[in-house]
């Protein structure tokens, strides 16, 4: 069966949505592996930016992920944060979509992030040996951007800033409705409790 979409003219907003909420093993019934090699990065951290909206439409911390093959551009992973949604301390936007990948080589891999990575999540991209981040967002989270972004770039991780606005409005609405939410997703039930 051949893509329903394969002609790089046919990249729009509505269809980034759709290769957002389809199943990964499902993209190649959507769009051809031509396709995903002319996604640009904007194109796959709108992609990470629809996931995110999906999460806070559950109730959820709005982050999403995306995991693309550096040799063809395919994506092989997309996830959101879970934590509210599952009661899963440490399914986050990151972990999500490498869980959604499985057992590939990272190292030969791109992890799109509409949120800088917090400290797990940083020792799982390295740890995982990941190439490249792209990150969607860091003024939200400064302070743990800088000390985690400086740890990625030491341990040899190409690290790109490519901030989308839309996503960290979402990011930043989220951060003043629920701050309780948000503390838990970055340090735990206890930071909550010490407040």
């Amino acid at each position: 069966m051949a893509p329903l979409f394969s002609d790089p003219a046919s990249i729009s907003p509505g269809l980034l949505e759709a290769i957002a909420h389809m199943p990964t093993t499902s993209l190649p019934v959507l769009v051809s592996t031509e396709l995903q090699a002319a996604l640009s990065d904007a194109a796959v951290m709108r992609i990470a930016v629809h996931l995110a909206a999906k999460s806070r439409s559950e109730g959820g911390c709005p982050i999403g992920a995306v995991v693309r093959r550096d040799a063809d551009g395919v994506i092989v992973g997309k996830g959101h944060n879970t934590l509210v949604q599952e009661g899963h301390p440490y399914n986050h936007g990151e972990t999500s979509a490498m869980r959604d990948a499985g057992r590939v080589d990272y190292s030969r891999t791109t992890l799109y992030t509409t949120l800088s990575p917090c400290d797990v999540c940083t020792a799982l991209l390295h740890m995982r040996g990941v190439r490249r981040v792209v990150v969607g967002n860091v003024r939200s989270v400064q302070a743990s951007a800088d000390q985690n972004l400086a740890i990625l770039r030491a341990q040899g991780v190409e690290v790109e800033v490519l901030e989308d606005e839309e996503g960290v409005a979402l990011y930043e609405r989220y951060q003043d409705a629920h701050p309780d939410l948000d503390l838990e997703d970055w340090k735990g039930l206890a930071a909550v409790r010490n407040g």
